[in-house]
């Protein structure tokens, strides 16, 4: 969906704009800022500003929360008014580097390929956003996308800035992604599957729809091996920053019908493939 540019507020900043005021380039460590609201405002300015929340979860969050406390209490990481009683002190992140991924250079394998050719597995956007989101953060080894991640997000898909791509398998959710957008930019924030490469045609297709819609650049945040297998690269921080400052008042919306994935593997692909087979996704053939 479009943004809307922000107005300015009677202090001079932009109005439920907290990330305009902080230095997320010049910032020494991931951790940019603490503490805020994971209510849309705050979200929707952390986006347009490469800012991401992060709770943290498992066996160190107590340790790493004591941590942050403590960088708060120097001075040395900015503290956002306003807080969740339910949250504590939200982090909030800007990764150094980031990974990226270009939709137009896409990288297919010939399994993904003809997984997409004879699955007969359909896909949709937004159709079931509070499916995919609890399917994300069900995590036998715990999750970060806590109770009010969920509901701050929710909150995001219906003012519509956050999305869901879902894969079905007739009425069978097999997998999905959900994340934001600004303008021109797609932050991926998690995605899962209940089979074998529902969530990888989940990415598939959201690259496909973003591209068709003039989408330029999907944050995908993480370096994994999965994600550079299908050619997420890393871009230096103020570089993320500076792009995503550039495109995100663009309007960009994607198409919401739901579709064969089929159709993905009948995209035009490079002349030359790499070592692997793999093929660079370049539009419709």
């Amino acid at each position: 969906m479009p943004t809307e540019p922000l107005t300015g507020s009677p202090s001079g900043l932009p109005a439920g704009d907290p990330f305009a005021a902080i230095d997320v380039v010049g910032a020494p460590r991931e951790l940019v800022a603490l503490g805020g609201r994971l209510d849309p405002p705050t979200l929707l300015s952390a986006y347009r500003h490469g800012v991401f929340p992060w709770p943290a979860t498992g066996g160190h969050q107590a340790a790493l929360e004591r941590s942050a406390r403590r960088l708060a209490r120097r001075g040395q990481v900015p503290v956002l008014p306003g807080d969740d009683a339910d949250e504590g002190l939200v982090p909030w992140c800007s990764p150094e580097p980031r990974a990226v991924l270009l939709p137009d250079e896409l990288r297919l394998s010939r399994s993904l390929r003809q997984r997409l050719r004879r699955s007969g597995w359909h896909a949709s956007l937004d159709l079931a956003f509070d499916d995919v989101i609890a399917a994300c953060a069900d995590r036998a080894d715990g999750t970060w996308i806590t109770r009010g991640m969920q509901e701050g997000y929710r909150a995001l898909h219906r003012a519509g800035h956050a999305h869901s791509v879902e894969v079905w398998d007739g009425d069978r959710l097999l997998g999905g992604l959900y994340g934001v957008q600004v303008g021109a930019v797609f932050c991926g924030e998690s995605m899962f599957h209940r089979t074998a490469d529902a969530s990888k045609v989940a990415l598939v297709e959201l690259c496909a729809r973003f591209l068709d819609a003039g989408g330029v650049l999907v944050d995908v945040q993480q370096d994994t091996a999965h994600l550079a297998s299908l050619g997420a690269v890393l871009v230096h921080r103020h570089e993320y920053v500076d792009v995503v400052a550039q495109l995100r008042d663009l309007g960009t919306r994607l198409d919401p019908a739901r579709r064969p994935v089929a159709r993905l593997a009948r995209w035009r692909r490079s002349a030359a493939p790499d070592e692997h087979g793999a093929a660079v996704v370049g539009g419709p053939a």
